[in-house]
């Protein structure tokens, strides 16, 4: 089966396995699993854009999703009072200092001789970063003082929804700043750079706590729906939960997922139109035969850093909305959750499972492996039991294998993408070829 018959049955299937929790276990577990497949999925679109449009190994998606966080931070939080009283100056001229440094360094290096580029580049980041830090420590240290408790300067207080958008253009200027940089590396050294990157940008929210109060998390961020106790009450609700024979508590879960649910649904729609669109065009032609033969688009006058360097930042801005969106699910942002196994790694296992280069593959290969990730936790529980049984309880062989069930989800992952490397290298939905 191929083509459009392939991609409905698959996406069926996965559809019938939603179903399955919802009727086995309940539909608030079920929809807890859909939600985030769908924040996983823009994740994974964001990736498939780098690499399956042109070929270009992003190892740092933590560190832009993490970006995205921030904007839900910054956007929506009430400003704490004091804040930018007590430090607002000496923030703006760090700001300032940052600006002013990134000018020098693009004028710099239009300028100058090959030859004069990196050193002069370097001394003037350097110059840039100590007077940077001239501003910000003090800044920070009055900031934390002045705003005690809290500890930060808060937000802008803005509708929590216009954070998806802010935490795109975060993650994109991020990675043009990252693209111009690293982008005339090799593959190899490119996914070093990123992934180093991606590890110093969430270093730096775990402890400058004036941004985002550090590892103390930010927690109560606004939600773009009801709150649960609120649709408890509303008299719709109860009447909802009368008509299905269900409590108001349950109901009132189930109403707040699926509005959650129908909002990312609406936003991944959009950039799985958009991504079509544009793979479609003459500039997705032209992307992917940059991306099979480097070589040959150059010696047909393509600019083809330029042209990574607009793929790699719109890959980004979309990796950026997801981790906003993340953020508005979870209403809290905790710096020391961005792991790269689950914001890096397992976003990749996603483009290779559902098929890298398709924008279909890449959102199915987000439902499955997010699906696969949950499910994994009880099934390692089930299958380790069931092991540990076999033999005398207190043994070193029941002792031995209890402990290895936390290690069953990673296991799997592998497992997993091993076998998808050997038996299906193209993935669950392959990139057409001959367009």
């Amino acid at each position: 089966m191929t083509g459009a018959p392939r991609v409905i049955a698959l996406y069926a299937v996965m559809a019938g396995l939603l179903v399955l929790v919802g009727l086995i276990q309940s539909w608030t577990v079920a929809l807890a699993i859909l939600q985030l497949s769908l924040i996983s999925a823009i994740m994974s679109l964001g990736a498939n854009i780098q690499w399956g449009y042109a070929g270009l190994f992003n190892a740092g998606i933590m560190g832009f999703a993490a970006l995205g966080g921030v904007a839900g931070v910054l956007v929506s939080m009430s400003p704490v009072p004091g804040a930018l009283a007590a430090g607002g100056l000496d923030l703006a001229l760090a700001i300032l200092a940052i600006v002013v440094t990134i000018v020098l360094i693009v004028v710099a290096r239009g300028r100058l001789l090959p030859s004069y580029r990196t050193p002069v580049t370097l001394l003037i980041a350097l110059l840039g970063y100590l007077v940077m830090r001239r501003f910000l420590d003090p800044a920070s240290a009055a900031i934390e003082s002045a705003t005690g408790a809290q500890g930060y300067m808060g937000g802008l207080g803005l509708p929590i929804l216009l954070s998806w958008p802010v935490g795109g253009l975060f993650a994109a200027g991020a990675a043009y700043l990252v693209g111009k940089v690293a982008l005339g590396l090799r593959s190899d050294y490119l996914a070093i750079a990123t992934l180093g990157i991606a590890e110093i940008i969430v270093a730096v929210l775990k402890n400058e706590n004036w941004l985002t109060r550090g590892v103390k998390n930010v927690t109560a961020i606004p939600r773009p729906v009801p709150d649960q106790i609120v649709l408890q009450q509303q008299p719709w609700v109860i009447d909802l939960a009368a008509r299905f024979g269900s409590d108001t508590i349950t109901t009132a879960a189930v109403v707040s997922r699926l509005w959650y649910a129908g909002l990312f649904a609406v936003v991944l729609a959009l950039l799985l139109w958009l991504c079509e669109r544009a793979l479609r065009s003459p500039w997705g032609r032209m992307m992917r035969a940059i991306r099979d033969n480097r070589d040959a688009a150059e010696a047909m006058g393509k600019d083809v850093t330029r042209r990574h360097l607009r793929v790699f930042v719109l890959g980004s801005a979309v990796v950026g909305i997801a981790g906003a969106m993340l953020v508005t699910l979870d209403s809290q942002f905790t710096p020391a959750s961005y792991q790269p196994l689950r914001y890096t790694f397992l976003i990749w296992v996603m483009v290779i499972v559902g098929g890298s280069g398709n924008n279909w593959g890449a959102v199915l290969g987000g439902f499955v492996i997010w699906y696969v990730w949950i499910v994994a936790e009880p099934l390692g529980n089930w299958l380790t039991a069931n092991l540990a049984a076999l033999t005398s309880p207190g043994g070193w062989w029941d002792s031995h294998i209890r402990a290895a069930a936390p290690h069953f989800r990673p296991l799997l992952m592998g497992v997993i993408l091993l076998l998808t490397l050997r038996f299906a290298p193209r993935g669950l939905i392959p990139e057409a070829r001959g367009r």
